[in-house]
């Protein structure tokens, strides 16, 4: 097994075909599909399907991309740790976040101070962040109630109480609050399984023994804010991220004391990245 043999597959996989890797790599097409052959053949193990120019992974080759991931970020700390070390922070961090709001204060001030760093930002629920960092397909999480993932390191944001919103109109004039046996008598809007708000809101409710059902289940945030803006039910949401809209207003729990943490996150593992280390110094610093 050669180290060329495992880029050329690393990039296939990474860029989804063998042109790709060929161009990132400045090699042929032929070169690139000879170097994962050979692996292939030498080690007795099909790792990438080609039917009709298309290539899909397969299980064995999922396994090995997971570690390759690992083994050039490892080589790529080297070169980094060989180099100046007054040499320029640059490359692209990756983060999945709950909701942005909770970081783009810090991402300001990132982006003045590291300014050749390009950042990307995506959204998902707690275990959908949680696995697309073990997966590597990410380097930065900002997550509600992190519980216990003894493999990330965790910088605490702060904590935010849980309310209900609904359209204006929903509810009798002047109501800004709502028990929470009382919200049995209304149409619930939830998020996805998965959803650390959702999760909060229902174990307390089974503590109390308050059967609580929702009427509709939506992926995401902004799905569930439309739909409860629609005047389809009530939905529900930390304060801190409850941003303005004249169609809703927002409504204590006000017989619950349910919160939500937010943290950033990273997996422990890839404390050594570079991009990483230095977010994560610069959070704490902020």
């Amino acid at each position: 097994m050669r180290h060329s043999q495992l880029r050329a597959f690393h990039y296939t996989a990474l860029l989804g075909g063998f042109s790709r890797a060929a161009e990132a790599l400045f090699l042929t097409q032929p070169a690139i599909s000879e170097q994962v052959r050979k692996l292939e053949q030498e080690q007795d193990v099909l790792l990438i399907s080609r039917e009709r120019k298309q290539i899909t992974l397969t299980k064995q080759g999922e396994r090995l991309f997971h570690f390759t991931k690992q083994f050039f970020e490892v080589e790529q700390q080297i070169r980094e740790y060989l180099s100046e070390s007054s040499a320029a922070l640059e490359g692209t961090l990756r983060i999945i976040a709950d909701s942005a709001h909770h970081v783009t204060g810090i991402l300001s001030r990132f982006r003045k101070r590291f300014p050749n760093i390009k950042v990307t930002i995506r959204t998902g629920n707690t275990g959908e962040i949680l696995d697309e960092l073990r997966a590597y397909n990410a380097e930065i999480g900002v997550v509600g109630s992190l519980g216990d993932s003894r493999d990330m390191i965790s910088f605490n944001l702060g904590r935010s109480e849980i309310i209900a919103f609904a359209a204006k109109g929903f509810l009798p004039a002047g109501q800004h609050s709502l028990c929470l046996s009382e919200l049995k008598d209304h149409p619930l809007i939830y998020r996805e399984t998965g959803s650390k708000t959702r999760q909060k809101l229902v174990d307390e409710a089974a503590r109390r023994k308050i059967r609580l059902t929702p009427v509709i289940e939506a992926e995401g945030r902004e799905a569930v804010r439309e739909i409860v803006a629609s005047g389809a039910g009530i939905g529900f949401v930390s304060r801190a991220e409850f941003s303005h809209d004249d169609r809703l207003v927002p409504l204590a729990l006000s017989d619950a004391d349910i919160h939500m943490s937010e943290s950033i996150v990273h997996l422990a593992g890839r404390r050594e990245v570079r991009l990483i280390r230095a977010f994560m110094e610069f959070a704490r610093a902020s």
